[in-house]
């Protein structure tokens, strides 16, 4: 836990996160507010513009919530976009709000700049006194047997830090996972994207635009950083040596954008381009999430096509799934195995749950970017000449809410669970019509001695809930922990129990009082039992 710096020694930090995107900037949050010291570097000087995601998910919402970061970001999000989808001659609107999901408080998808999210996280950490350090490298890092080892240049000169823990959020090129020597499973797309901030005259109206044509698609968002609208559109790919996968390239005339803007149907004429770049794409998976005390997240543990808005979304979803796990292993034994808590049957069930999620969101972005994107025979048939056609149908089948719905589901990782954790523990007896251990904890109104309240409202603040149904036993008394805490649902009936982890996914549960069960299983992750149950 100490940085050396020439001849002085300091204690500064149990987790040292390398990368101040939304990923870093979510886990050192998440570590934060679940006791650990946490230090982020960032090798770049200035925030990385322009953004390249803009859609937040309703899943990614919720796991903020507790950080108290979500108002903020809603804020600065359009909550109820509409979109217009072109198909041939033919336009269907839709809209993205008030879905069918009675289960969340955020049934929408949100259109929001990466940059706006970067600056709601960044403010956060600084009002709990942490700074992000810009113009900060990680030379190397390694395991030492009793931590984590890095070397860190900056212009106050090099410098080595000792601590237990390093997560590298610095994307596809990751210096910390080439330093963990894990390997890469991954290969480039034959498509590209082209992205540009640009004025058009010629057209109307403010909703986002996607138009769908032999070659690919193009989307047109009113979330320009530099102009009023964001191009973004899929190509077959230049090629070219060198590639920076996921970054930014050259410039593409504009003569080219006209051209696809025409290609795609549209009279609208670029009357001002602010900036324009090729961004070469790969599809690839860490064959590890950890090694040791050297952890990967975001795009440093897997990259995805642009399809279903994936990136920045499940890269907080690691981040808050690894940064409560980092925190109560920094305040544990540090290392060892004590009173039940071994901490590495908690760090290693992030790589279990996580890379499980992304090997399933892998498959799934790249069965939607060939349809999105394919220069193929097929996927342009589809695209050219199926799409119009069924066109007619389009309107009914988004009629259909719950259809709608339980598509959002799937993209936003509602439905992702981690039944398989080493985590995740079925209590004695068994409770029936409860979420079962892994899963997600839905939103619900619940009665908690007064008037009813939305359940996820009361979970919003850092740490585990026990929520106890009206007739359970209280929890032995044990000396508390401020990590804990314990609600009774005065409107559910039974005697069982729910374990609620900080992330939102239910640990354990069991139908009865199981003392030894629940104690067990909050040693497995760190949690000392119990304070006094709120009424």
């Amino acid at each position: 836990m100490v940085a050396h710096t020439g001849q002085n020694v300091t204690a500064v930090v149990d987790v040292l996160v390398v990368g101040a995107g939304t990923t870093g900037l979510a886990l050192a949050l998440q570590a934060h507010a679940h006791g650990a010291r946490v230090r982020v570097v960032e090798r770049r000087l200035e925030p990385f513009r322009p953004s390249r995601a803009l859609i937040v998910h309703p899943r990614t919402l919720e796991v903020l919530r507790p950080l108290g970061v979500t108002d903020a970001l809603l804020e600065q999000a359009d909550t109820a976009p509409k979109v217009h989808l072109h198909l041939g001659s033919r336009v269907v609107e839709t809209g993205l709000a008030d879905l069918a999901l009675p289960d969340t408080a955020f049934p929408h998808l949100s259109l929001m700049r990466q940059t706006d999210v970067e600056t709601v996280l960044t403010r956060a950490l600084t009002d709990r006194g942490v700074t992000v350090e810009r113009g900060t490298e990680l030379l190397t890092a390694l395991d030492d047997g009793d931590g984590a080892r890095g070397v860190l240049r900056s212009r106050h000169g090099v410098e080595e830090i000792c601590c237990p823990f390093v997560v590298g959020c610095d994307g596809p090129a990751s210096a910390v996972r080439a330093c963990a020597g894990i390997g890469w499973h991954g290969r480039p797309y034959a498509e590209e994207v082209v992205l540009a901030d640009l004025d058009l005259g010629g057209t109307s109206g403010t909703d986002a635009q996607v138009f769908a044509g032999r070659r690919g698609l193009l989307f047109l968002f009113p979330l320009g950083e530099q102009a009023a609208w964001r191009l973004l559109a899929t190509r077959a790919s230049a090629g070219g040596a060198g590639q920076d996968f996921g970054q930014p390239g050259p410039a593409v005339p504009e003569a080219e954008l006209q051209r696809l803007l025409d290609d795609a149907g549209m009279t609208a004429r670029i009357e001002r381009l602010a900036w324009s770049a090729r961004v070469p794409l790969q599809c690839g998976l860490a064959r590890r999430f950890r090694r040791e005390r050297l952890f990967l997240a975001g795009d440093a543990a897997h990259t995805y096509s642009p399809a279903t808005g994936q990136g920045m979304n499940a890269g907080i979803q690691d981040a808050v799934n690894l940064g409560w796990k980092l925190g109560f292993a920094a305040s544990g034994t540090g290392g060892g195995s004590a009173d039940g808590f071994d901490v590495e049957v908690l760090l290693d069930s992030y790589d279990r749950e996580r890379r499980a999620a992304a090997h399933r969101r892998l498959l799934l972005t790249h069965t939607a970017f060939w349809a999105e994107a394919s220069t193929g025979r097929l996927p342009s048939w589809l695209r050219a000449v199926a799409a119009p056609r069924a066109a007619p149908a389009v309107p009914v089948l988004l009629g259909r809410r719950r259809l709608v719905a339980e598509a959002v589901r799937t993209l936003s990782q509602l439905r992702v669970n981690y039944r398989r954790s080493p985590l995740s523990v079925e209590g004695t007896p068994p409770l029936r019509g409860a979420p079962r251990p892994g899963d997600r904890l839905p939103d619900a109104a619940v009665g908690v001695g007064g008037a009813a309240q939305r359940l996820h409202g009361l979970l919003a603040r850092p740490g585990v809930h026990l929520l106890l149904q009206r007739d359970a036993a209280p929890p032995p008394d044990m000396p508390a922990d401020p990590r804990v805490t314990v609600l009774r649902l005065s409107n559910s009936p039974g005697r069982g129990l729910v374990a609620v982890r900080p992330d939102g996914h239910v640990g354990f549960r069991c139908g009865a009082a199981d003392p030894a069960g629940l104690t067990g299983w909050l040693s497995l992750i760190g949690a000392a039992p119990f304070p006094p149950v709120r009424p």
